[in-house]
């Protein structure tokens, strides 16, 4: 018994050896070598979107990374550039838009938004600019959110929102 172990054991190790020594032998010249880099994916396409070429600014309206949408912070304010009138609940409505705007011509909708970051002038208008921004998400699908107070937004205005959705290529839909 205790040479049938011992004759398991040798084999074994014999075994172990005879890989270990292949392992260590270089690749004969008629296998190609695949190197690490040939086998990683390709990195995904960036795209870099803008709503309005004729409108300058020093961002773009939102960048497709793969199947990823990112959205530049939105503001209420509607086509001429002036916010919309009548406090945070008429301007969470704008922003809104402005956003359901950008995914659709980029091949989402409020149904694939992940994450919102929500920035508000004055924190205590969180609740009344949550009744306008619930009803833009299925009540099953609300994505990840962050809400911060601070400081100033440009053009004095009381919310900017930016969002990260999935989105399809035109044509894929």
């Amino acid at each position: 018994m205790k040479t049938a172990s011992r004759l398991v054991t040798i084999l074994f190790a014999s075994l172990l050896f005879t890989i270990a020594a292949e392992a260590q032998q270089p690749a004969k010249p008629d296998q190609p070598v695949r190197s690490t880099a040939q086998s990683m994916p390709a990195p995904p396409r960036v795209e870099y979107l803008k709503s309005d070429p004729q409108r300058p600014a020093p961002f773009s309206d939102a960048v497709r990374v793969g199947e990823m949408l990112y959205l530049s912070g939105k503001l209420g304010t509607d086509s001429s550039g002036t916010l919309a009138p009548g406090g945070i609940k008429a301007e969470t409505k704008q922003v809104m838009e402005n956003i359901r705007t950008v995914l659709e011509k980029n091949g989402s909708s409020f149904n694939h938004v992940v994450k919102c970051t929500v920035m508000l002038a004055d924190i205590a208008d969180r609740a009344a600019m949550n009744e306008i921004y619930v009803t833009y998400f299925p009540k099953d699908r609300m994505p990840a959110r962050s809400t911060f107070g601070v400081t100033g937004l440009a053009l004095g205005a009381r919310i900017e929102i930016e969002c990260m959705a999935t989105a399809v290529r035109t044509g894929e839909q």
